[in-house]
């Protein structure tokens, strides 16, 4: 017989307790304490954000130094710091380009989207958000960047976990502890972004360049092989050829002179 759904079990109460918006926040928790997905400083961008937990974690690791964007089709309505910026619209159609901090990539990637359940076809859904997800990745995320995202486990998991993996240097599905026992939640975390053979966009444009990022003025050298047909420079004759010496005549020898 199937156990009911317990909707305020230890994670519920202990979100409540220590001030996270849901209890998804320990699922990243403990992912980043298995993995160190985010650094202080780091540049974070979060899909599908609402209500907000993911932001709070990645809020509190990344520290003031760090940037942190989440978008959702809902509406967040929790209060962060000067740090975060939160974005009302669909992943799939906003110009990225536009909110990345100064134009630079970000270092770590997280999607908890997922699709409005029916009981059919739902982990199909799941896959194309994630997939959409990695063509976000191969855009925007640095070299050496990690990634977490949530999957509905299905028909198309592995798939999608190999897709990953030939991205990432290191890429694997795990279930935390946070996660019900019913859901068929799987996060696929992928560390040391290393992107695919041929991007499947370009890289997003830079709009505003740190100094440490400015160019250096480059030298051209001609490395081109020397046309057959170009003139040699002119040199002096007697560098080019030296005159032969004239050979005394033999029919005068013996000859007096005068």
């Amino acid at each position: 017989m199937p156990q009911p759904r317990k909707l305020h079990d230890e994670y519920f109460k202990k979100a409540k307790a220590e001030g996270y918006l849901a209890r998804s926040a320990y699922k990243l928790l403990e992912i980043h304490t298995k993995k160190r997905i985010i650094h202080r400083g780091d540049r974070v961008i979060d899909l599908g954000c609402a209500p907000g937990s993911w932001l709070q974690v990645a809020e509190k690791l990344a520290g003031p130094q760090g940037v942190i964007v989440g978008i959702d089709l809902t509406p967040v309505e929790a209060r962060f710091g000067p740090n975060v910026r939160t974005v009302v619209g669909d992943v799939t159609k906003i110009n990225l380009a536009e909110i990345l901090p100064n134009g630079l990539f970000f270092d770590v990637l997280l999607s908890d989207m997922a699709p409005n359940t029916t009981g059919h076809g739902d982990d199909l859904v799941s896959a194309r958000l994630c997939y959409a997800v990695l063509d976000v990745a191969s855009r925007f995320l640095r070299p050496g960047g990690n990634l977490v995202m949530k999957v509905l486990e299905g028909s198309e998991y592995p798939e999608l976990l190999k897709a990953t993996q030939k991205l990432f240097v290191e890429a694997r599905g795990l279930k935390p502890a946070a996660s019900r026992d019913l859901s068929r939640e799987i996060f696929i975390y992928g560390l040391e972004y290393v992107g695919p053979a041929n991007a499947m966009s370009p890289p997003a444009p830079v709009k505003a360049v740190p100094k440490f990022f400015e160019k250096l003025p480059q030298v051209t050298i001609d490395k081109s092989p020397p046309n057959p047909y170009d003139k040699p420079p002119k040199m002096p004759s007697s560098q080019l050829y030296s005159k032969p010496k004239k050979k005394p005549n033999s029919s005068a020898r013996g000859k007096p002179r005068g």
